[in-house]
């Protein structure tokens, strides 16, 4: 097991290793596995690489993140700027906008609408976030299945058996109608995160509740 203070420096190494990020920006802070996330950044894309590059550290069970998106002087757009270059770049993407509704205040984007995948939905945020003048992203996308068959519990507990990073780890699956259910233990951030991603690509799925605990190895 990590200290705390071993956490701590991680952290702070793998954010110091983000090209995005200034090491003066972001400051972080270790306590059981809990890492608390602080600072300003000019940008939200700055803001989701430090949450990213902190997933990615061996010891981290959950993260508060508190940090804050303030626009440099030299951003001086409008919320309908910001929604006009938000609809370009999604008609660039896989993402059908015209399912969408879109709402922008203040820079704080606010998305909406029901999609057949969930890869869509996070596509939508990972297409917008870099645009410059976005300070938050809220992502309210209601998922339906396309398929009206009920989903495959073998079929998605083989896929989590198949994958590499699930190996050896405790997962169980639980399926009510359209809904799956991840419970049991894995041993970090990135298999708890990956569970789900596999969960979500099992045909028929409307929601995953990710229920899985981490548990640090010895």
């Amino acid at each position: 097991m990590k200290t705390n203070q071993d956490l701590q420096k991680d952290v702070e190494t793998a954010l110091q290793w983000e090209p995005l990020l200034h090491s003066a920006e972001i400051g972080a802070k270790a306590q059981d596995g809990i890492i608390t996330l602080t600072g300003t950044v000019d940008s939200y894309a700055k803001k989701t690489a430090a949450e990213d590059a902190t997933k990615n550290v061996a010891g981290v069970k959950v993260i508060v993140e508190e940090i804050e998106v303030f626009l440099s002087s030299e951003v001086h757009k409008t919320d309908g700027e910001i929604a006009h270059e938000i609809l370009n770049t999604l008609a660039a993407s896989w993402v059908p906008a015209e399912k969408l509704k879109i709402k922008v205040d203040h820079g704080e984007v606010t998305l909406e609408g029901t999609l057949h995948w969930n890869f869509q939905k996070q596509a939508a945020t990972k297409t917008i976030k870099n645009i410059a003048g976005v300070t938050k992203i809220k992502n309210l996308i209601i998922i339906r299945a396309e398929t009206h068959d009920e989903v495959e519990k073998k079929h998605l507990e083989n896929a989590l058996k198949l994958n590499w990073s699930m190996d050896g780890q405790d997962v169980g699956v639980k399926v009510s109608g359209k809904t799956v259910t991840l419970n049991g233990i894995v041993n970090s951030y990135f298999q708890r995160e990956e569970a789900e991603r596999i969960a979500w690509q099992a045909p028929g799925v409307n929601e995953v509740i990710n229920e899985l605990a981490i548990e640090l190895k010895d």
